[in-house]
């Protein structure tokens, strides 16, 4: 059915059907324009719970997102210039190391770095604009699935109360995204003042996730700005953790992956890193 459909059928298709699973939604105003659909549809996306979907909902959603990400426009790799061609960069590694402004959904790495948080069930705040919400939106509901399963499992294993530990990465597929696979990675939280605990920790996630490409043949990773935001690390610091934490482990493993992204969002972030890497 979802190939005959447009992509304005896909999307009134999934804002009702996601609606009418809970008596809370059902009876919530669908806005007529196109963006204001689009909006409740992330909304509805990013409250619903990790339950099955049908086969039927699956189908129009991953042709929907697919279609959506084709119109915001998908960044292979090889469009993405090393920090030797664009800051003309000597440093070690400058062919193999980028920056990259934009949104990392669009990126088609091998993997894409998740910033999640301790449940890995990913933002359940309808319209956040934290990588988490965005990376499960655009991935569709399959990846908030996936990661509860990881979560059950584990808690089999370590008892009812079990949460994600900061640095330890959990790897999935990516759905809907342009990128093969997703890794989450919950970094450390500064609530007070920086501590060299918390740097050590921020560290152990880029060697961590490092690690975890290369013991699943991934070539390419797009790193976002792991604990910057909402966790509070200071920009500039983490920058400089980021950039010598994977250099360092380029230096005693130089051929397992051929490019390093930094995805930055913000100015600040570009300006921080093309300075630590010029």
């Amino acid at each position: 059915m979802s190939g005959t459909l447009t992509q304005k059928e896909r999307l009134d298709y999934l804002v009702e059907n996601f609606k009418n699973e809970t008596n809370e939604y059902r009876r919530v105003r669908t806005p007529d324009d196109t963006e204001g659909k689009q909006r409740l549809l992330r909304c509805l996306m990013n409250v619903r719970m990790p339950k099955p979907a049908s086969a039927a909902v699956l189908t129009v959603q991953d042709s929907y997102l697919k279609g959506r990400a084709l119109e915001k426009g998908i960044v292979n790799v090889s469009m993405i210039e090393t920090v030797r061609e664009s800051l003309g960069s000597t440093q070690p590694f400058a062919d193999k190391l980028s920056i990259w402004q934009g949104d990392i959904t669009r990126i088609s790495a091998d993997a894409i770095v998740n910033a999640a948080n301790s449940q890995m069930l990913g933002c359940f705040i309808p319209m956040h604009n934290c990588i988490d919400n965005c990376i499960h939106t655009y991935a569709g509901v399959q990846l908030r699935r996936e990661c509860s399963r990881n979560m059950n499992s584990l808690r089999l294993r370590f008892g009812d109360d079990y949460e994600q530990p900061t640095s330890v990465p959990m790897l999935t597929d990516a759905y809907n995204l342009p990128a093969k696979k997703v890794i989450h990675i919950v970094g450390p939280m500064v609530q007070y003042s920086l501590t060299p605990e918390h740097e050590e920790a921020l560290a152990d996630c880029y060697r961590n996730t490092l690690d975890m490409c290369r013991d699943n043949g991934l070539r390419s990773v797009a790193f976002c700005c792991i604990s910057t935001g909402v966790f509070n690390f200071p920009n500039y610091r983490a920058a400089e953790i980021a950039v010598r934490t994977v250099s360092e482990w380029m230096e005693a493993d130089n051929d397992s992956l051929d490019r390093i992204i930094f995805n930055v969002f913000k100015d600040e972030d570009k300006e921080y890193y093309e300075e630590l890497l010029k």
